[in-house]
């Protein structure tokens, strides 16, 4: 809880997956994958309650065997904020914060929620997110990184797979200062409804992003930056890297 806000966070898990088939039931360290999601969560301090919303029989058994918490949730859901707004939509709990952290994202930690809520009590926002400075530039011009542009106030502007802001007269984009997004989100109960009621967007279409059809409605998005990486697990080389990752942490102990 942040000033008297209730705070619960949902994990989307679903069992379909283009890049990665079945990434939820994959073990990670002699652990459930989606054990490592549930201990992250349930350490965050602030949260006042950790679910996950799943799609499949097979993932809500994986989680009874470690005594994580879920609900059922409808397999024609397109997104995690979608599913999130299914969990927020049944009653069976109520918050004033909904905090959306993806079942393929382990090493999300405390610091970095903090980073995502700082101003979740005071500043009238929607929603909020997260940017990470770019370092290494060829993240820049991928496609698979999606970079933030925002206003003076933090306020989000746009979100494209390009490089963006494009500075014109740099000759190469190691010249610029980017930022890219970070997928983590908090959504107050008044944004999951509006975006429940909203069609998909021209810009979501083009740039196959979620967060576009929700700036082109007019949905206020707060974007704070984090000094933390974040490495998914969106394929198979994901899930070896983030192996050697944990490996190389417990040697360190």
């Amino acid at each position: 809880m942040i000033s008297g806000k209730k705070i619960i966070c949902v994990i989307p898990a679903r069992l379909s997956s283009t890049r990665f088939p079945r990434k939820m039931l994959a073990t990670l360290a002699n652990r459930p994958l989606l054990q490592w999601v549930w201990d992250a969560a349930s350490r965050v301090l602030c949260f006042d309650d950790v679910v996950f919303a799943v799609d499949a029989p097979e993932i809500a058994d994986v989680i009874k065997q470690f005594g994580g918490k879920f609900i059922m949730t409808s397999t024609a859901c397109k997104s995690g904020t979608d599913r999130l707004i299914e969990v927020a939509s049944s009653g069976a709990y109520s918050a004033d914060i909904w905090v959306n952290w993806q079942g393929d994202e382990p090493f999300i930690n405390e610091l970095m929620i903090n980073d995502l809520l700082q101003t979740c009590a005071t500043d009238g926002a929607s929603a909020w997110t997260l940017k990470k400075k770019i370092t290494e530039i060829e993240q820049v011009t991928s496609s698979n990184v999606a970079k933030v542009v925002c206003d003076h106030q933090g306020n989000a502007l746009f979100f494209s797979r390009s490089p963006i802001p494009f500075y014109r007269d740099c000759a190469h984009t190691s010249e610029g200062v980017y930022f890219k997004h970070v997928g983590l989100y908090a959504f107050t109960n008044d944004a999951l409804q509006k975006i429940s009621r909203m069609g998909v967007s021209a810009l979501e279409e083009a740039e196959k992003l979620e967060q576009l059809r929700w700036l082109q409605h007019g949905l206020m998005v707060r974007v704070h930056e984090t000094a933390f990486e974040v490495r998914g697990i969106d394929t198979l080389d994901d899930l070896v890297f983030a192996h050697s990752y944990i490996k190389n942490i417990q040697q360190q102990v």
